[in-house]
Order: C-alpha cells, then sequence, then structure tokens
C-alpha cells in the first residue's frame, strides 16, 4: 500500500494475534506508526523486534479496571496523537447458555463490551480536541444475526453494533467517523470454543476467513476521503451459511 498512511498513528486493542495484529501489519505496511495493545508482554516485546521501531508495545488488560482506564494516557505518553483506535479484543462463547457459568459471562461481557464502551469513552476528548480522528470496532456477522449456537457473543456483538451506530451519530459532527467491521468466522483462537462439529464443517467446506481479509477490509474503510464514512462493513466466507 506504499505510504498512504504515512504520519498515521493508530492504536490497536488485541493487537498480538488475529485481526488485531493483521490490521496494524498493513498500518505498518502503508506507512503507519502502530501501538499494538495486549495483555501479553512477551508477545509485544517478540512482534516489536519482528515489525520494528514504528510497532509500539502497549501493556493494557482491558479486564483490569485499572489498566484499561492507564491505557489511552499511556498510550499518549509514548506517542503525539491518535488518529484511528481500533477496538478489537474480544472473546467468545459458543455453545448454549446453560453450558458456560456466570463468571466466563461476566469477563465476556466485559471484554467485548465494556472495555470497548471505556476506551471509546477515554479516546474521544482527545479526537474531538484535534477534530478529526477514526474510531473501528471489530464486532461480528453474529451483531446482526441471532446465532443459536452462541448466544452470550451474539448477544454481546448486537449490543456492539447499537454502541457503534450510536456513537457514530454524536461524534460524525466532531470530524470523528466510527464504524465496524464484522467478520463471519475467521481463523484464530477464538475459534476453539466453538462447538467442534461445526468447526469441522466450515473448515471442510471453506467457511472460514483469514484475519488479513479483515484487514483489508479495515484498511478500505480508513481509506476513505473524510467525507465518507464506512458504517459498517460485512465480510463473510463466500460458503459461510447463515
Amino acid at each position: 500500500m506504499g505510504t498512504e498512511m504515512k504520519s498515521k498513528i493508530a492504536a490497536i486493542t488485541g493487537g498480538a494475534s488475529g485481526i488485531g495484529l493483521a490490521t496494524a501489519e498493513a498500518l505498518l505496511d502503508a506507512g503507519a506508526t502502530v501501538v499494538l495493545v495486549d495483555r501479553d508482554a512477551a508477545a509485544l516485546e517478540q512482534l516489536r523486534e519482528r515489525l520494528g521501531e514504528r510497532a509500539i508495545p502497549q501493556v493494557t488488560d482491558l479486564l483490569d479496571p485499572e489498566s484499561c482506564a492507564a491505557m489511552v494516557p499511556q498510550i499518549l505518553e509514548k506517542v503525539d496523537h491518535i488518529d484511528i483506535l481500533h477496538c478489537n479484543a474480544g472473546t467468545y462463547i459458543g455453545g448454549d447458555l446453560v453450558e458456560t457459568d456466570p463468571a466466563t459471562i461476566d469477563r465476556m461481557l466485559n471484554l467485548n463490551v465494556n472495555a470497548v464502551m471505556k476506551n471509546v469513552h477515554a479516546v474521544i476528548p482527545h479526537m474531538a480536541e484535534r477534530g478529526t480522528g477514526d474510531i473501528i470496532v471489530t464486532c461480528s456477522v453474529a451483531g446482526h444475526f441471532p446465532v443459536p449456537w452462541e448466544p452470550v457473543y451474539s448477544g454481546s456483538k448486537w449490543a456492539i453494533t447499537c454502541f457503534v451506530q450510536t456513537m457514530r451519530r454524536q461524534l460524525n459532527k466532531q470530524g470523528i467517523r466510527v464504524g465496524q467491521v464484522s467478520p463471519g468466522p475467521v481463523i484464530s483462537a477464538l475459534l476453539a470454543d466453538w462447538p467442534e462439529e461445526n468447526l469441522r464443517k466450515a473448515k471442510e467446506n471453506g467457511s472460514l476467513i483469514e484475519p488479513s481479509e479483515v484487514a483489508d477490509a479495515i484498511m478500505f474503510m480508513l481509506s476513505r476521503p473524510r467525507n465518507v464514512t464506512i458504517r459498517d462493513m460485512i465480510v463473510l466466507p463466500t460458503n459461510f451459511d447463515i
């Protein structure tokens, strides 16, 4: 992609793997500086060595209230500003509701919903003061369809779809674009909790996509002229039947 994102600074939660890492790599290739936010300090250090000086590690545990609250201030101690916030970190629960437990439900909702809202809340004053910014949230096709084999996960993503689309309307007059990318099943660690039969069938019939293919969609969203907002991009494997 050359240098179309040169001078841009992005922060990506869940940046050490999956969609977050793929997006970071795409942005770095396009000339941006990227703050990779993750709780895995060892993984972040390895990525810094591999990706170079424009890949800046930020160790944050989004499930820890103090660490989550400190994220944006700590990022701004390392870089001059934040042009792009990609709220990507998340977790997954599949199966029937009775098969999980309340603590697991709390953990997933805290990461998939609460942390996203907190991160967006924290970055708004900074972006509003500058009069520009992009906020991209990793949602899911499960935020558009009541997926029967993942009611808790699907519920969290419906909540995020509502949050993103209301924030888009709140912030568009301040020069801040807000949108979401809603992938179908992506080859990543999140699928480890999928029902084994569903995962096997998806692999066999080509109903999975790579993280880089979601990153391509995000790069398209970010590279539009400022008068254009891609409010939601649903990215599905061609053979995904939902």
